[in-house]
């Protein structure tokens, strides 16, 4: 491309080669019509001023010999011929010039179509290549799949996710358990499930997979809506967070190939990824889940300290209401014991008092229990005199 200013408006623009050629070539062709047509005139002009005086001397000289007149007319003849070698050699170097340029641009037009047309040549070779690899390709895949049974190809994705982890467990998820699920009790069972904990022990995120490929044969075609409820099962059966299916159905879903897509408007915590975004969407549940675990041990110690200090409150009010309650039973039996204690106080008094006058009554009845004999007994009563009298005999028998 090539610059030009407008020698007038004095503006810039651009043209190509064969643009900028041709407006040369115009401007060469009418600069040398340009110069031939002055040079002519200026010939013409030469030629009527030499006319006019020769008139004009012979007019003047008409006197003048012939053989003068003769040698006039020659002179004039010489300067009319010098000045037509004098515009044949000014058109000759015109030209000239203008086939020297002329020829100079179409040796470099010429020369950027040969480019071009190599250039051209060379990105149709390459794409034509890359589309024969592509195409070979396309025919090896669908040789393979072919090749497959519908659980192979489904195996295919299953293995390939499985290698992706293990070929990063070591280093990203030392203490994950990523394994197939094997658990069919309930009548389902997902493809793998990941488990991940933290140095506690305690679990950090778990998701349920699902893979699900197809192969190009396959008649009835399978959409990813397809799974979603038997996927939520398996999830909820299992215990797991998120669920997560790995699809390549839908190949040419504008939605499903973005990325990552969330389907959690149809099921809890549901996502749709394709193969490249497996080892991401782990990464990413794993870290929220870890900034959750933190927000939520966290939100546990400030719980578990009102819980404390709730408990505390409750006990201490428990406390001062059974003391109370105690205290109350406590005092109605200490002011019954009281009570009772001075009633058996005022009876013990009485049993004294009680006491008290039947030991004056037997220390009377002793007094007279000492002052009784038996003479006093028998005295006015001669049968218990008579008796005493038979005992006192009976008694010295016996003894003799």
């Amino acid at each position: 491309m090539r610059e030009i200013i407008c020698p007038h408006c004095k503006k810039s623009f651009t043209i190509d080669e064969a643009g900028y050629a041709e407006i040369l070539k115009q401007v060469r062709d009418s600069e040398f019509e340009r110069q031939l047509h002055d040079r002519l005139e200026m010939a013409e002009k030469d030629k009527r001023n030499a006319l006019e005086l020769a008139r004009a001397h012979a007019a003047n000289e008409a006197q003048t010999a012939a053989a003068a007149r003769e040698a006039q007319i020659q002179d004039l003849k010489a300067k009319l011929d010098a000045a037509g070698v004098a515009k044949q050699l000014a058109v000759a170097e015109a030209l000239r010039s203008v086939e020297k340029e002329r020829d100079a641009l179409r040796s470099d037009v010429e020369r950027t179509r040969l480019e071009k047309q190599l250039a051209e040549s060379a990105l149709k070779d390459k794409y034509e290549t890359q589309l024969k690899d592509r195409d070979e390709a396309i025919e090896r895949l669908r040789d393979l799949k072919a090749r497959l049974s519908t659980k192979m190809v489904g195996e295919t994705l299953e293995q390939h996710c499985e290698t992706e982890f293990n070929r990063i467990r070591a280093t990203a998820f030392p203490r994950a358990y990523f394994e197939k699920d094997t658990d069919a009790r309930t009548g389902s069972k997902g493809d793998f499930i990941f488990r991940d904990t933290d140095e506690g022990g305690t679990e950090i995120v778990s998701i349920m997979f699902e893979m699900k490929n197809e192969s190009d044969q396959t008649a009835t075609k399978k959409r990813n809506e397809d799974f979603f409820r038997e996927l939520d099962k398996d999830r909820t059966e299992k215990g797991c967070e998120y669920a997560v299916l790995v699809s390549l159905l839908e190949p040419d879903s504008e939605l499903y190939n973005t990325g990552i897509v969330d389907v959690s408007h149809r099921y809890p915590k549901m996502y749709v990824v394709r193969p490249q975004f497996f080892l991401p969407i782990i990464t990413l549940l794993r870290n929220a889940a870890l900034n959750s675990l933190k927000y939520r041990n966290e939100l546990a110690l400030v719980k578990a300290q009102n819980v404390d200090i709730t408990n505390f409150e409750s006990a201490l009010d428990e406390f001062k209401t059974g003391f109370a309650r105690n205290y109350e039973l406590a005092s109605r039996k200490f002011q019954t014991a009281i009570e009772e204690i001075d009633k058996t106080i005022i009876h013990l008094q009485k049993t004294k008092e009680a006491l008290q006058g039947s030991e004056n009554n037997l220390r009377l009845a002793n007094n007279k229990a000492e002052d009784l004999t038996v003479k006093k007994l028998t005295r006015g009563n001669p049968t218990m005199a008579a008796k005493f009298a038979d005992l006192r005999r009976g008694d010295t028998s016996d003894t003799e």
